[in-house]
C-alpha cells in the first residue's frame, strides 16, 4: 500500500522501526516482530547498511516482514557507496516483491569503510535520491500506480551536518519539492524541539505528513549510544534528573517509559500526524508506552 493511502485511510498513524537481526538473532527478532505486529502498527521501517551483507539482509527483512507479518514495511536506502545501476536494480527488486514505500536518507558510510570517497557516489543529497526514485516510479515497473512512497528524515533538534537551520529547512524543501510523501523525525525527548520544527516547516510552506520519532530510554547505555548514533539527541535536565536518581537500569526503563508516555499524550493532544517508535528490536518498552496511552490495535 502506498504510504498516500495510509495517511489517507489513518489520521493517526502508530509505526515501528527495527533493524535486520544477525542471523543468530534470527528467533528473537521474530519473536518481537510477532508481538509487536499484533498492535496492528500502520506500518514498519527497516534500517539499512550500506555494505553487501547488510543490504541483502535489509531486502530479506524487509520482504519477510511484508510476506510472513503482514506488516507494511518500509524499506530505508541510503545514498552511500552506491551507483546509479546498483541503486536501480534495488528499486526493481523491492518492486517486484511488491513493496510499497521507501525511507530514503543520506545516510553514513559503512564502519569498515570511514574513508569512503563521496564523490564516487553517484548521488550526494538525499533530494536527488528522491528525485530518481520519482523518475523510476514513472518508468510503470512498479505494480502500484503510483509507484514508490517515499519518506524522508526530518531533524527537530537540528541536522549535524548542517548548523546553518536556515539551509537545513531548504534542504528539507527540497526533498518535499522532489516528490517526498511523508517527513518521519529523528528522535527526540522535548516536545517543543517538534513542535517548533512543524512550525518552521510550515513557514517553509511543506506540508506533507510530518511523523513525530520517540523512543522510550530503556537504560543508561541505551541513552549513550542514542547520543552518538544521532548526532548528538538533547535529553531535558528534567529527564537526566530523574535517570541519574535511578539505582539500576529497571528504574530507568521505568521512567523512560513514563516519560515517552507523556511525550505521546501531549503529541497526539496537540493533532501529531503519526508516532513512529524507534524500538531497538525490544518490543516491552514500546508495548507498554501503547497500552498506558490505551492503544492495544487499531
Amino acid at each position: 500500500m502506498h504510504i498516500n493511502e495510509i495517511f489517507a485511510r489513518e489520521p493517526l498513524t502508530f509505526s515501528f522501526e527495527f533493524f535486520p537481526p544477525k542471523d543468530e538473532d534470527a528467533a528473537p527478532f521474530q519473536a518481537m516482530v510477532s508481538d509487536l505486529a499484533s498492535l496492528d502498527p500502520s506500518f514498519v521501517s527497516v534500517t539499512y547498511g550500506a555494505g553487501g551483507k547488510a543490504r541483502r539482509k535489509t531486502h530479506e527483512t524487509v520482504v519477510k516482514l511484508k510476506a510472513e507479518n503482514n506488516l507494511e514495511p518500509v524499506a530505508h536506502l541510503t545514498l552511500v557507496c552506491h551507483s546509479k545501476d546498483e541503486i536501480r536494480e534495488i528499486l526493481t527488486n523491492y518492486a517486484m516483491e511488491s513493496i510499497g514505500n521507501l525511507m530514503v536518507l543520506g545516510g553514513d558510510p559503512p564502519r569498515d569503510m570511514p574513508n569512503h570517497d563521496r564523490s564516487q557516489d553517484a548521488f550526494r543529497y538525499a533530494a536527488q535520491l528522491v528525485h530518481y526514485v520519482k523518475e523510476f516510479n514513472a518508468l510503470g515497473i512498479h505494480p502500484h500506480k503510483d509507484g514508490f512512497g517515499i519518506g524522508v528524515a526530518g531533524f527537530p533538534e537540528g541536522h549535524p551536518g548542517t548548523p546553518n537551520r536556515l539551509k537545513e529547512m531548504q534542504h528539507l524543501k527540497a526533498k518535499v519539492d522532489a516528490g517526498a510523501d511523508y517527513i518521519c523525525t529523528q528522535l527526540f525527548f522535548d516536545n517543543a524541539e517538534f513542535y517548533d520544527f512543524r512550525e518552521r516547516c510550515e513557514l517553509e510552506g511543506i506540508k506533507v505528513p510530518i511523523v513525530a520519532g520517540i523512543m522510550p530510554v530503556v537504560s543508561k547505555p541505551n541513552m549513550e549510544r542514542m547520543a552518538e548514533l544521532s548526532g548528538g539527541t538533547r535529553y531535558p535536565a528534567k529527564l537526566l534528573k530523574s535517570v541519574r536518581a535511578c539505582s539500576n537500569n529497571a528504574e530507568v526503563k521505568e521512567v523512560g517509559i513514563a516519560w515517552a508516555i507523556d511525550q505521546c499524550r501531549d503529541l497526539l493532544k496537540n493533532g501529531v500526524s503519526g508516532i513512529h517508535f524507534y524500538t531497538l528490536n525490544q518490543s516491552d518498552a514500546t508495548r507498554q508506552v501503547m497500552r498506558r496511552l490505551g492503544i492495544h490495535s487499531r
